[in-house]
């Protein structure tokens, strides 16, 4: 049985911490920014955590993480 490969795209946009977390950037942070607040663009700054069966599908497609 040949080794299972990491899903590229998943692998680019999440990584598992130490703990067993999935982390991913947050979303709404790309452009048009002007209009945004500074708290608001602060608060995108910080990571997001799935939980639950995403973060489960998640270390399933990403096997070498």
């Amino acid at each position: 049985m040949p080794k299972m490969k990491s899903h590229r795209g998943a692998a680019k946009r999440f990584k598992l911490t130490k703990s067993g977390k999935v982390k991913r950037a947050k979303a709404y942070r790309s452009h048009i920014l002007t209009k945004k607040s500074q708290k608001r663009k602060r608060k995108l700054r910080k990571a997001g955590y799935l939980q639950g069966k995403e973060a489960a599908n998640i270390k399933q497609i990403l096997p070498k993480q």
